[in-house]
């Protein structure tokens, strides 16, 4: 049949299964069933939902399952040859997912999946396995929810050497600090109204300390820099220690606090390391990334011949993160797929990891001090002695409300351009010294 055909009975439907219907699974299935004649049309032939598995079979979902055939046991979507497709919507690195990923793709059968943290872990064992089977697997829905950033830069990207790939990766995070910078709260008052509002789980260890955006940065990294997945190799530092004070001398210097993932890799002559990171930057006002708000993402990739491309939309929630597995359906229903991450794995290479201390850039410092005779000079000869020159100094009293004491007082430092080992080294001093209070903030100034 020509893939110009228009979709009609001699092309059988392609036969989903669906593992896990919770938010995301209830979500897919309303879009199938919405959209069912367009998507039809647009994937050449029908997509039908053939069977279904969760944990709890009674669980009021908001949505009719009777259609469909319940399967307890998730092997048998995959012995089923009913099914053409598993999506696999459970969660988790390990586990009943990554056991159905690889009886899914080890049988010969496509599968979706919107699990971030088993492609950062297992990725490339399961790409190899596809590879072996000449069977899809796709994974839009696992990086900024519904913004399609894995097909742009794996397939409309792909002639284009990326100089570096970075953004706002969880939508939790830059909800919170949109919240302190809006209203002013602390980061618990924020953090509170995150998860009344469903955007923060009740324990948002994963979110607020970087390792979701991790997962994310380290599977956009192998896309863009054709290397071998390595989440072990990405540094995580998150938001807990953001302050209100903090937010305050961000917007007073012309910038804003966003939660940042970025990827770079050196050049050939610098040994080829590869840089990867999440940590919270102060990001100029005129850059595109200070006007994404709320529980958005956005993420930019810097190719060399087509040069800044800037993605932005919902990253999580039922609908976006449908919307990208849908489409990864559609694709599969064309018969459109390739290697998972843009190559076969024997082609990936195996990039070292760059020096984090050896990038040079300008850095916002905060620490906040007892309010005594020679606290600033203590503080001038660590970064001398560290060799970190100082562009601007500013000394402001606390609140109560910034994490310090009463009396404490808060310095703000914006440095020179200077390796960040340099402000590692005077910080590892000052968070030693009795008249600091609580720990010093870091936080690189994100460059035009």
């Amino acid at each position: 049949m020509s893939p110009y055909s228009a979709p009609n009975a001699s092309r059988p439907p392609l036969r989903v299964a669906l593992a896990g219907i919770g938010v995301v699974g209830g979500g897919v299935v309303r879009l199938l069933e919405a959209n069912r004649d367009l998507i039809a049309r647009r994937a050449g032939r029908a997509i039908e939902i053939i069977a279904i598995s969760a944990r709890d079979r009674h669980r009021d979902r908001g949505i009719d399952l009777t259609p469909y055939r319940w399967e307890d046991d998730m092997g048998a979507l995959v012995a089923d040859d009913d099914v053409d497709v598993v999506v696999e919507m459970i969660g988790g690195a390990d586990g009943a997912a990554l056991t159905l990923a690889r009886q899914t793709l080890g049988a010969g059968k496509a599968l979706v999946t919107a699990n971030k943290a088993m492609i950062a872990h297992h990725g490339l064992d399961l790409a190899r396995l596809a590879e072996q089977t000449d069977t899809p697997l796709k994974y839009e829905a696992a990086v900024a929810g519904g913004i399609p950033v894995i097909k742009a830069i794996r397939e409309g990207a792909s002639a284009n050497e990326i100089a570096r790939v970075y953004g706002i990766l969880n939508g939790t995070c830059n909800y919170i600090l949109t919240r302190m910078e809006r209203d002013g709260a602390g980061f618990a008052e924020a953090l509170a109204a995150a998860q009344a509002e469903g955007y923060a789980e009740a324990d948002p260890t994963f979110d607020v300390d970087g390792i979701d955006a991790a997962h994310k940065l380290s599977i956009l990294a192998a896309l863009c820099f054709g290397t071998k997945l390595d989440i072990d190799a990405v540094t995580a530092n998150g938001i807990r220690n953001i302050i209100a004070a903090d937010i305050r001398e961000a917007e007073a210097l012309g910038h804003r606090v966003r939660l940042i993932g970025m990827a770079e890799r050196d050049s050939a002559k610098n040994g080829g390391g590869l840089y990867q990171h999440v940590q919270p930057c102060l990001v100029p006002a005129d850059h595109p990334l200070a006007y994404v708000p709320g529980a958005l993402n956005a993420v930019v990739a810097e190719g060399n011949f087509v040069g800044r491309l800037f993605f932005e939309g919902a990253g999580a929630g039922a609908g976006p993160t449908a919307s990208a597995i849908v489409a990864d359906i559609i694709d599969i229903a064309r018969d459109e797929y390739g290697p998972a991450f843009a190559m076969p794995v024997d082609a990936l290479d195996q990039a070292p990891t760059a020096d984090a201390g050896a990038r040079i850039g300008k850095h916002y410092v905060r620490l906040i001090v007892e309010d005594r005779i020679g606290v600033l000079a203590e503080i001038a000869t660590a970064m001398r002695d560290a060799e970190v020159s100082i562009e601007s100094f500013i000394q402001r009293g606390t609140d109560g409300g910034d994490g310090g004491s009463e009396d404490g007082v808060v310095i703000a430092i914006v440095t020179h351009e200077g390796p960040a080992s340099a402000i590692h080294a005077a910080l590892d001093v000052l968070a030693a010294s009795d008249h600091v209070v609580g720990t010093p903030m870091h936080m690189p100034i994100l460059a035009l």
